[in-house]
């Protein structure tokens, strides 16, 4: 599917907003996932000849979590996003490798408050079609985890039974719809 990958996508395509989301889970209390989501998305996907590239970025202020001011006050602080000074989650590729089928593996450089580390998502990607507005469409869903330590996210607390309240992997789901640039947003 490389070859033809490659070939189908010719352009930039541009986030469609409805359509996509950064998603994060962590592990709590040992025993559930917490999920939370980053609504406010932006990405752009090039594609020139054999050249792809794909960047993307969500605003943390748009963080979605469903719980107490209190506490998206202290996930938006320093000990986490420190979102008064670093704003925004990047992610820019420097590959992506076509496989079997529709996956797809994405090698790059994601920022999350202010320290950049490489990163590698894998996923699945889905060919342009045409859309039922006539737009022509993309789409990825992509998933990477990583140590939130790296990111200068240490804050923990521990239960009183033993062990972590947050474990210190946090998976990241991006799932982005992109249209073809110079057509119209549905």
């Amino acid at each position: 599917m490389s070859a033809t990958a490659v070939t189908e996508l010719q352009g930039t395509y541009e986030a469609d907003p409805v359509h996509s989301v950064f998603g994060f889970a962590v592990v709590h209390n040992g025993i559930s996932t917490y999920r939370g989501t980053l609504d406010d998305v932006s990405a752009t996907l090039r594609a020139e000849g054999d050249e792809l590239g794909l960047e993307g970025s969500a605003k943390v202020e748009s963080i979605s979590i469903r719980q107490p001011a209190m506490f998206r006050a202290h996930v938006l602080g320093e000990e986490f996003f420190h979102a008064a000074e670093h704003p925004e989650v990047r992610f820019t590729s420097k590959s992506i490798e076509f496989g079997e089928g529709e996956t797809v593996t994405v090698e790059g450089e994601l920022e999350v408050a202010g320290r950049t580390r490489d990163a590698t998502a894998t996923g699945i990607y889905r060919a342009p079609i045409e859309g039922p507005d006539g737009n022509e469409r993309v789409a990825f869903e992509l998933e990477t985890t990583f140590d939130r330590r790296d990111f200068g996210f240490d804050w923990q607390m521990q239960l009183p039974s033993g062990g972590n309240v947050l474990d210190w992997d946090v998976t990241l789901n991006v799932h982005l719809e992109l249209v073809k640039a110079g057509q119209e947003d549905a």
